[in-house]
C-alpha cells in the first residue's frame, strides 16, 4: 500500500471518539509517514543479541537465525520471545498459550525449540494453507538450516484421517453398495469424470492425499473412492493393505520427529479412545481460536433420512430378511416422524419421534447381530460389504442410542437443508471438560494463534479449551491478572459441563499453564484505522438499510475499490453485491461466483476490485500489498438467536447466574472480529482502514469488549476524516 498520507485531521475528539491523528498516522501530513517506517521491523538483531547472551538462549538464538534466513524472513523480537518461552515450557513441562500478532513468524518460534529437541511433537493447524506452509516450505528449509547445527536432520510428515487418502481397494473394486455405484463411471456426468480422473492419478500419486489432487474433485466423487476408518478392512485383511495410502502415512509418522495433522485428526485422538497419532511428548496446536470449534463438530452426531435408509440398503443382502424389514419399517416410520418438523431445539424427543428413534435403534441393533449369517455370491468383495454395512448400522444405532439416552449435557435438535432434508443433531453443550481431561496429560500443549486474547485477557479462550484460570501462572516477573469476576463460576460451571467424574480444581492443579502476548512486528496505530460509523441506523432483520448501503458505496470509492467485505450472512452479501455492481464501476466479486482460491487470486491481480463475501473470508485471507485496503465488516457477527447450540450455551451461563450474551454470543462475535480485521495489515508498508458499518459499536457498552480484542488500529467515528485518509492511501 503507499505511504501517502492525507491532510491532518482537526481535534474534534470527545468521550468515546478520539479523531487527533497522530503525526506519523496514514491520516496525518504526506511526508510524515516515516515514523511507520521505523517501526519494530529495524530492530530484530537487538533482539537477537539479547536471546544470544548466555547459556541454553545462545544455542536457540543461533538456530532461530539460521532457521529465519533459510525462510527468507526478518528476525522480530516477539519471534524471540516466543521461541524462547516455548522452550522453557517444554522444558518445564508446562502448558502455554501464545499469542502472537501477524507477521511475527510464530511458526518458526515453535519449530525450531521442536526440531531442537529429541521429543517427538505433533502440530495440528485448522487450515490446510497452513498446514501446506509448514510442510512444503517451513519445515523443509528449517531442516536443511538446522542440519549442520545439530548434527542430525530432523524428519517431518503429515498424517491425516483415512477418508483424506485414496482408497485402493475401492478405487479398484468399487464400492460395495449397488445404489451409490457409478463404476464404471459414465465420462458424460462431471462426477463420472471426476472418478475417472482420480483413477488416473491414483497410479501416479506418492500420498493418496485428496489435498495433493489439483484441481480437486465434489465430495461426491470422492466418497466413491475412500473409506472411513469404520469401514477400512484393516491392512491385513486387504487385498491392497501393502499399497494402502493411508497406512503408510501412518508408518511414516511412527517414525517422524515431527507430524504435522489437523485439528479434526487430533480431536478423534483425543476423544474416541483409540489413539491414532503415534505417541508424542509436546503438542503444538497452531489455530488455536478453531480449536473448540473442530472438537464440536467432531463430537457432533447426525441423524438424516438418508443415512438411515443407507444403512438399510447396504444390510440388505447380508443380513437375515427378518433384520433388515425390521430396519426399513423403522426407516420409513423416521423419515414419516420428521417429514413436516421445523428446525427447533428439542428438550427431548416427543412420544412419535422417540417411538421412531427407538425403533431404529433396535432394528440397527438386530441387523449388527444377524450381519454375517447370509452369504451373497453376487457381491464382488463380500468383506468390505459387511464391513460397511456394519459401519452403517453402528453409526445409526450410537446416534440414537445418545439421543434417546438423553444427557443433561448434550443439545438436540432438528435442523433442514435443501440438501439432506430434515435431520436430528445431537452435539455437547460444551467441551472444555472433555478437552481437559484428554488434551493435557503427560504431554506439553503450546496453543498459538493471532487472536487469543478478548476484551484484552486470556481466560475467555483458556477455558473454553480446558483450562482453569486456577492454573494460570504467572510470566517471569510478571503479576498475572484477576479473572473478570462477570464470567467467573458461572461460565466455568458451564465449560466444565459433561466433565462428571473430574474434580475441576484438580484438574486445574494437574494443568499448569502461563500465556504471554509477543505482540506484532506491525505498528497498528500508524498503519490503520478502525472507523465505526456511528451515524448509521442500528442493524435489523430487514437487510442493509439504504443509508449503510450508501455507507459502504461511498467508502468503496473512495478507496477505488481494494474492497475486502465480509458479511454476517450469505444473503447480506448477494444483496449488497447487486447493488453495488449497479452502482459503482469497480468490480465486486462475491463468494459462489467462482471457487474461493480463484476469486482471491482475481482479488490480488486487480486493485480496483472488491470481494465480497461470508465467513470463509473472515479468516484466513491473506492478501498484503495494495489490493487490499480497505475492511468492511457490515455488522457485528453474533450468532443468529435461535443457533440451537449457541442459545443453549448461553441459557446454560445465565442459569448459572452469569452474563450468557457476553460469555457466549459476544465471545464468539469478538474473536470473528478480530480475525476480520487482521485480515487489512500483513506487511510492514501496507496502510488501510477497517470500516465497522454497526453503529452498535460505538454506542453500546460492549463496544469495548470488542474493540480490544481487535487489533490496536487508531479509532475514529469520524465520516469525513476516515474518507480523505482513504482517499490519501489511493494513489
Amino acid at each position: 500500500m503507499s505511504d501517502t498520507a492525507a491532510p491532518e485531521a482537526p481535534d474534534t475528539s470527545s468521550g468515546d471518539t478520539d479523531t487527533t491523528v497522530p503525526a506519523d498516522h496514514p491520516a496525518a501530513e504526506a511526508g510524515a509517514e516515516s515514523g511507520a517506517e521505523s517501526g519494530a521491523d529495524t530492530d530484530g538483531d537487538a533482539g537477537v543479541e539479547s536471546g544470544d547472551s548466555g547459556g541454553g538462549r545462545a544455542g536457540l538464538g543461533e538456530l532461530l537465525a539460521a532457521a529465519v534466513g533459510a525462510v527468507g524472513g526478518t528476525e522480530r523480537p516477539g519471534q524471540i520471545r516466543m521461541a524462547e518461552a516455548v522452550a522453557g515450557a517444554v522444558a518445564r513441562r508446562e502448558h502455554l498459550l501464545v499469542q502472537a500478532g501477524t507477521g511475527t513468524g510464530k511458526s518458526l518460534a515453535y519449530l525450531v525449540p521442536a526440531l531442537s529437541g529429541y521429543r517427538r511433537v505433533v502440530v495440528a493447524t485448522a487450515t490446510l494453507a497452513l498446514q501446506r506452509q509448514l510442510v512444503e516450505r517451513d519445515l523443509p528449509r528449517t531442516v536443511e538450516a538446522l542440519h549442520p547445527l545439530l548434527r542430525r536432520r530432523p524428519s517431518f510428515a503429515t498424517l491425516k484421517g483415512r477418508g483424506n487418502y485414496v482408497c485402493l481397494h475401492r478405487l479398484h473394486d468399487g464400492p460395495p453398495d449397488e445404489g451409490e455405484v457409478l463404476f464404471d463411471p459414465s465420462p458424460a456426468t462431471p462426477t463420472g469424470r471426476d472418478i475417472l480422473r482420480v483413477r488416473d492419478w491414483a497410479d501416479d500419486t506418492e500420498t493418496g492425499d485428496r489435498d495433493d489432487l489439483s484441481p480437486g474433485v465434489n465430495d461426491r466423487a470422492w466418497a466413491q473412492v475412500s473409506v472411513s476408518s469404520s469401514e477400512c478392512l484393516g491392512a491385513s485383511k486387504c487385498a491392497y493393505g501393502q499399497e494402502c495410502f493411508a497406512e503408510r502415512a501412518r508408518e511414516i509418522a511412527k517414525q517422524s520427529d515431527i507430524i504435522v495433522t489437523n485439528h479434526a485428526l487430533l480431536a478423534i485422538d483425543a476423544l474416541e479412545g483409540a489413539p491414532v497419532l503415534p505417541e508424542h511428548e509436546v503438542l503444538v496446536v497452531d489455530e488455536a481460536h478453531e480449536l473448540a470449534a473442530r472438537v464440536t463438530s467432531v463430537a457432533t452426531d447426525d441423524l438424516t433420512i438418508g443415512t438411515v435408509e443407507r444403512a438399510a440398503r447396504r444390510a440388505a443382502k447380508l443380513a437375515n430378511e427378518k433384520a433388515v424389514d425390521a430396519l426399513q419399517s423403522a426407516a420409513e416410520a423416521y423419515a414419516k416422524a420428521m417429514s413436516m418438523r421445523e428446525p427447533a431445539r428439542l428438550a427431548e424427543p416427543d412420544p412419535d419421534l422417540g417411538w421412531a428413534l427407538a425403533a431404529l435403534r433396535d432394528g440397527a441393533r438386530a441387523v449388527i447381530t444377524s450381519l454375517g449369517e447370509v452369504r451373497d455370491k453376487s457381491l464382488s468383495d463380500e468383506d468390505a460389504a459387511r464391513r460397511q454395512a456394519m459401519a452403517s448400522a453402528q453409526a445409526v444405532h450410537d446416534t440414537c442410542e445418545r439421543i434417546l439416552t438423553g444427557s443433561p449435557y448434550d443439545v438436540l435438535w432438528i435442523e433442514r437443508s435443501d440438501r439432506v432434508g430434515p435431520s436430528l443433531r445431537i452435539a455437547p453443550l460444551a467441551v472444555a471438560g472433555l478437552l481437559r481431561e484428554a488434551l493435557f496429560g503427560d504431554r506439553t500443549v503450546i496453543l498459538t494463534s493471532a487472536t487469543l486474547k478478548l476484551g484484552g485477557d486470556f481466560t475467555g479462550v483458556a477455558r473454553t479449551l480446558g483450562l482453569s484460570p486456577e492454573g494460570l501462572l504467572p510470566e517471569p516477573g510478571a503479576t498475572v491478572p484477576a479473572a473478570p469476576p462477570a464470567r467467573g463460576k458461572a461460565v466455568r460451571a458451564v465449560e466444565d459441563e459433561g466433565d462428571e467424574d473430574g474434580d475441576p480444581d484438580t484438574d486445574a492443579e494437574l494443568a499448569p499453564w502461563r500465556c504471554m502476548d509477543v505482540g506484532s512486528p506491525y505498528a497498528y496505530p500508524k498503519q490503520g484505522i478502525l472507523y465505526v460509523a456511528k451515524h448509521l441506523p442500528q442493524p435489523g432483520r430487514d437487510g442493509m438499510h439504504s443509508s449503510t448501503l450508501d455507507e459502504l458505496a461511498e467508502l468503496i470509492e473512495c478507496a477505488g475499490g481494494r474492497t475486502l467485505g465480509l458479511f454476517s450472512s450469505r444473503r447480506a452479501a448477494d444483496a449488497a453485491t447487486e447493488a453495488l455492481r449497479e452502482r459503482l464501476d469497480v468490480p465486486v466479486l462475491c463468494q459462489g461466483d467462482d471457487s474461493l482460491p480463484e476469486l482471491l487470486k482475481a482479488f490480488s491481480a486487480d486493485p480496483a476490485s472488491c470481494l465480497f463475501g461470508t465467513l470463509s473470508l473472515w479468516q484466513g485471507v491473506d492478501v498484503p500489498g495494495p489490493a487490499c485496503q480497505l475492511v468492511v465488516m457490515d455488522r457485528i457477527p453474533f450468532p443468529r438467536p435461535d443457533d440451537p447450540l449457541m442459545s443453549a450455551r448461553a441459557q446454560a451461563v445465565q442459569q448459572a447466574g452469569g452474563n450468557g450474551f457476553m460469555a457466549v454470543s459476544a465471545t464468539h462475535a469478538a474473536l470473528l472480529m478480530a480475525q476480520g480485521a487482521g485480515r487489512l495489515i500483513r506487511a510492514a508498508d501496507d496502510r488501510g482502514v477497517v470500516a465497522v458499518l454497526d453503529s452498535r459499536l460505538a454506542t453500546k457498552q460492549y463496544g469495548g469488549f470488542f474493540r480490544a480484542s481487535m487489533p490496536d488500529f487508531w479509532y475514529t467515528t469520524d465520516r469525513n476524516q476516515v474518507r480523505r485518509s482513504l482517499a490519501a492511501i489511493n494513489v
